[in-house]
């Protein structure tokens, strides 16, 4: 019996472990997925970015689906758009080897009827995040009022952005018997709260120090006034020639002007936020 057999996990999904060439499940897979498994319960797993959470949640969800049904059974939310999208292929992988197992991408930058139509379709599985699923709840173009699960995958990053609210509202239009699995690098306060208004007595695993980052980042921060802030950003990019970087700004339009700046001043840039005008007919 090999170690991801001892698991728990089902022969189609064994295959799929085999193809990707995994031998030994990481500690957070190792800790999570039996419990998963086992039972219908909500879990709180603390583990740093790189550990394996995507295969530690995506091997029990593909298992647990109804792959029969073609209704959402289970939502996935994740904090950026590339994000998203890496989870969406890795479920793909894991379920390669499963019969009518749908998995659907939703995010912003993206056609919005496309990605409806698709859902539309029959997806069980849908991986987005939050701004675009509240549109998307918003327009009623998908419904999870009847989900079996939900994943909340960097959950401090998710609320570090700015999703607390949006977090909240897409799961109050989620039902309560559902099973939520939240995993995140820390415990702060926006996330404890999330935890104890959606979860009911949550099993809880922790790899590694608990609120603690991933140890292998290295955190610097200036402080400016906002009129030496785009100057200062150029400085960053001038004494860093090779770097490649995400600039986090307040609004779309500010977005779309510091884009527009950097261009304009001979840097390869773009950007990227949820103007859905081109794309919503």
């Amino acid at each position: 019996m090999t170690k991801f057999e001892a698991l728990g996990l089902e022969k189609s999904l064994l295959n799929a472990v085999s193809d990707m060439g995994f031998e030994s499940p990481s500690e957070v897979q190792e800790k999570a997925i039996p419990i998963l498994l086992e039972s219908d319960t909500d879990l709180v797993a603390l583990a740093q970015t790189g550990t394996g959470k995507t295969a530690a949640f995506g091997f029990p969800l593909i298992q647990k689906i109804d792959s029969n049904s073609r209704t959402t059974q289970g939502l996935i939310l994740s904090p950026t758009r590339e994000l998203c999208l890496q989870i969406t292929n890795e479920l793909q992988l894991y379920s390669k080897y499963e019969k009518n197992i749908s998995v659907v991408a939703i995010y912003g930058g993206a056609s919005i009827t496309e990605q409806a139509r698709q859902i539309k379709r029959g997806a069980q599985i849908v991986v987005a995040t939050p701004g675009r699923m509240k549109d998307m709840i918003s327009r009623g173009l998908v419904d999870i009022t009847k989900i079996d699960y939900c994943v909340l995958d960097e959950a401090d990053e998710m609320l570090n952005m700015g999703f607390f609210e949006d977090i909240q509202d897409i799961l109050s239009n989620t039902p309560n018997e559902k099973s939520t699995w939240l995993f995140s690098a820390t415990m702060p306060k926006e996330v404890a709260i999330i935890a104890k208004k959606f979860m009911h007595s949550p099993k809880e695993i922790t790899v590694g120090a608990k609120n603690y980052g991933a140890t292998t980042v290295q955190h610097e921060y200036y402080l400016v006034s906002g009129r030496d802030r785009y100057p200062a950003l150029k400085r960053l990019a001038d004494t860093n020639p090779d770097i490649f970087s995400v600039v986090f700004c307040r609004t779309k339009r500010d977005t779309q002007k510091v884009a527009e700046k950097l261009i304009e001043d001979g840097y390869n840039a773009g950007a990227l936020h949820g103007d859905l005008s081109r794309e919503s007919t």
